[in-house]
């Protein structure tokens, strides 16, 4: 669903922009995750008070939820600068160590995907968390010695999506953790209202409903489902019966049906696997390689980018012997019960 426009065109500049327009600057403006803005809230009154740089952040949960953003709202509210980085980027010791070395008094470095850092560059980033300090080796084999490395004070956020691959050592080194969850439908809509005003895009209560209803809790889906309705808006506004830049819950479903984006969030990929799930494995137990070929994607993406999804909402359920559909699958397909199909029921 990405633009089709040549990259390095002035309007790509302006769309962006939006992009960083629509992400809120203050915890005040952040959506949802009510606790956790309440813990940094005091988190960052507490440095600001002392003088000091705030306490290193982990934040965890799903992909979408905000994890950046918080990032971004933390260097602002604390009025440091930021660094931004991500776990694959550093995958020696000495990546770390350049990183680290260069950083200003009070910086904020922001690290996503931490739990993907080599384990190298993982062991240094616990002295440096610590003692705002790292030991660089020179030479090799007998005559190597350690050099130790003063570092400015720092901040580091790290984001991870599995926070149950951190290592402890370095899991309990951050200060403050903190994990966000999947927004609630009436949370989306207030996303959706504030995105809408920015992007000049008129939306009764029940056209954002609709586009909250299909995000499947999560603030950059309704985002970008919400400027896919604008590119139909553009396109096939007048022939809607609807003003140019407005839009009533019709095209609402128009441009998302468009996009195979169904009534519940579910996509292509998505219908597809509950579709083999159903069909061919008659609901299953099945092996994840197993689903994964028969839907011609590969096992990890079936396992973090569409499972997660089906089991929340009760579509799918996970059991030593396989991936099996439960009864709401088979109702959403409009596919006949099995016999036994109880067995394998929500909460069974």
């Amino acid at each position: 669903m990405a633009d089709v426009r040549d990259a390095g065109t002035p309007d790509d500049e302006v769309e962006l922009a939006i992009e960083g327009a629509l992400r809120p600057t203050s915890l005040a403006e952040f959506v949802g995750q009510q606790k956790v803005r309440g813990q940094l809230q005091l988190l960052l009154d507490a440095a600001r008070i002392q003088q000091r740089s705030p306490d290193h952040i982990l934040l965890s949960g799903p992909p979408g939820l905000g994890k950046t953003t918080l990032a971004m709202i933390v260097a602002h509210e604390s009025g440091r600068p930021l660094r931004l980085s991500s776990g694959p980027a550093i995958q020696h010791a000495g990546d770390l160590a350049a990183l680290l070395s260069s950083l200003t008094p009070g910086e904020v470095l922001f690290i996503d995907e931490i739990h993907r850092m080599a384990r190298s560059a993982e062991e240094m980033l616990y002295l440096a968390m610590e003692d705002f300090r790292i030991d660089i080796m020179v030479g090799k084999g007998a005559g190597a010695t350690s050099i130790p490395l003063d570092l400015a004070p720092f901040t580091l956020v790290g984001a991870t999506t599995r926070a149950g691959l951190l290592p402890n050592p370095l899991r309990d080194r951050f200060g403050f953790t903190a994990h966000l969850e999947y927004y609630e439908p009436e949370e989306l809509e207030r996303v959706v209202s504030r995105s809408a005003s920015m992007l000049d895009v008129g939306l009764p209560g029940t056209a954002r409903s609709e586009i909250a209803r299909r995000s499947r809790g999560t603030p950059r889906i309704a985002n970008r489902l919400l400027r896919r309705v604008r590119d139909y808006l553009v396109v096939n506004g007048p022939s809607t019966g609807t003003d140019e830049g407005h839009a009533d819950v019709r095209t609402v479903g128009a441009a998302l049906d468009l996009y195979d984006v169904d009534a519940i969030g579910l996509d292509r990929l998505d219908r597809a696997v509950l579709d083999a799930l159903v069909r061919r494995f008659r609901g299953g137990p099945v092996g994840l390689s197993t689903l994964a070929v028969a839907v011609g994607e590969e096992p990890e993406t079936i396992e973090s980018v569409v499972e997660p999804y089906l089991v929340r909402i009760g579509f799918m359920g996970r059991t030593p012997r396989g991936r099996v559909a439960t009864p709401e699958a088979y109702d959403h397909l409009g596919a006949p019960h099995p016999d036994g199909m109880l067995r394998f029921s929500r909460g069974s």
